[in-house]
């Protein structure tokens, strides 16, 4: 990409220079246990909202506010249990500027140094031969929210007007599915969030470890789960086996029917909804960094089910994909235990893209399970249902958002970045995109091996300083779009 290239030399020289105190502002966000799954741990979610408040005050943000978002909705063990609150900012308010909206999440996953972390979770961890950053929330996703701070920070100390106006969205569920967060934004839509041009959202990776990228797209996901009841309770099989229908029995039949062993989806009419391929989006996956060993390093073997890039991408990103994920109510501990289970429940999961329609979806994904198991003439009843759902998302990667990102990564990396979509699912990126109408980009911070949900989540040192370039790079160049 050529390109009038913006001087933003002394802004990164900043950024440089203020390094230590972005490992420390990162120190001091990771110390915070902000596990939103666990209940206990509730007191330290809102503690790093309060973190972020005094962060964003102290950088001269106005209209601060954290939103009440209620009580936790069931199943929870406190039924009076409270939602993290949303924290909102602002920065500038020049009728004459662009507005940008941020958004991240301040909560993170569980983590535990008996699950096999090397260091302690929640002690950033500098690695300095490595020059690697580890610790939960790291990179997912208090890496990118500090970078964005670390941005106004350094914008501050230069004395720079900030190009755009910026309004930040921090929520504290991200990591339990964004709970109350879609009903504020579309509250908010016409009030707090009324003067927004684009949304920016740094909550995703890059592909591998080598190029960075700009995200598109994003799987939807439909979870359903197949619950098969037979006796009133659990039997025994050398009294009963072979006299009474086994729901686990039917259970495994029917799950087995769903998906063959090469990823092929075997509900009729799914395949039929899925967009086709044009040739602009086909282009896009010939200059991807990206390869078959690349897939085999992530997954630690040779297990991929095509043997080209292309191919494998697609049904990573524009095809859907249906993964069983387990079993529950069965026996499942160490030893022998001959029971028969009196009620069992399969759980899967449909990754959907467009043009996929969930209510079609779900209606031709239970038409199925119900077929599959009439066929069995089982004596047991079986019920398939959805229990929660997010669509997929798509946006147009040569819009002002995307090329002014790109242009900001061509600045710092020296290199034009690969245009992705993700297989995975942010569900919050189409919540922003409808409710204000206005484009969304995902711009990622860390690689591809940062290790988000899992022990030892990393984020190299490059990618937080090079990224915070990036995020000041961006704003720069989506004022001048």
């Amino acid at each position: 990409m050529t390109h009038d290239k913006l001087p933003l030399e002394p802004l990164f020289d900043k950024i440089e220079e203020l390094k230590p105190r972005f490992i420390d502002r990162l120190t001091r966000a990771v110390a915070i246990k902000s596990v939103s799954a666990d209940e206990t741990l509730r007191p330290e979610v809102a503690k790093m909202a309060d973190f972020l408040v005094d962060e964003l005050t102290a950088l001269g943000f106005v209209d601060i506010q954290k939103k009440d978002l209620g009580i936790q909705p069931p199943p929870v063990n406190d039924p009076k249990l409270p939602l993290p609150p949303v924290v909102l900012a602002r920065s500038g308010a020049d009728s004459s500027k662009k507005t940008v909206l941020i958004y991240g999440h301040y909560d993170v996953q569980p983590a535990l140094i008996e699950d096999g972390w090397n260091t302690d979770p929640f002690v950033l961890t500098h690695d300095t031969v490595k020059d690697i950053l580890y610790g939960r929330g790291s990179t997912d996703d208090k890496g990118p929210v500090m970078g964005w701070l670390n941005v106004i920070e350094a914008h501050r100390q230069l004395g720079w007007e900030l190009p755009v106006n910026i309004v930040c969205c921090f929520e504290g569920m991200e990591e339990s599915g964004s709970v109350g967060l879609p009903e504020l934004i579309a509250q908010e839509a016409k009030k707090y969030f009324s003067t927004v041009d684009a949304t920016c959202i740094s909550d995703n990776y890059w592909l591998g470890t080598r190029k960075p990228v700009l995200t598109y797209g994003l799987r939807g996901v439909h979870y359903y789960e197949i619950v098969v009841s037979g006796p009133a309770a659990d039997l025994h099989s050398g009294i009963f086996g072979g006299m009474v229908g086994e729901p686990m029995t039917d259970l495994v039949k029917v799950m087995g029917s769903l998906v063959d062993s090469q990823g092929r989806i075997q509900i009729p009419g799914i395949a039929e909804m899925v967009a086709p391929l044009t040739d602009e989006e086909d282009k896009l996956y010939d200059p991807i960094d990206y390869s078959i060993d690349d897939l085999n390093d992530a997954t630690g073997a040779k297990i991929s089910l095509h043997d080209n890039k292309k191919d494998a991408l697609k049904h990573r990103w524009r095809y859907p994909s249906l993964s069983l994920h387990g079993i529950e109510g069965g026996f499942s501990a160490p030893g022998a235990k001959t029971v028969i289970p009196a009620r069992v429940s399969g759980k899967f999961s449909i990754r959907t893209v467009p043009n996929i329609e969930p209510r079609k979806l779900d209606q031709l994904v239970v038409d199925f399970c119900n077929e599959q198991f009439a066929k069995l003439g089982s004596v047991n009843t079986l019920k398939a249902q959805l229990i929660h759902d997010g669509n997929y998302w798509v946006s147009n990667p040569f819009n002002d958002n995307f090329t002014a990102a790109a242009k900001a990564t061509v600045d710092v990396w020296n290199i034009e970045p690969d245009f992705t979509r993700e297989g995975g699912s942010i569900p919050i990126t189409l919540s922003f995109e409808q409710e204000l109408g206005k484009d969304v980009l995902l711009l990622p911070m860390g690689r591809g091996d940062d290790g988000a949900h899992s022990i030892n989540e990393k984020l190299d040192m490059s990618n937080y300083i090079n990224g915070c370039k990036t995020l000041g790079a961006y704003l720069h160049y989506y004022a001048k779009q």
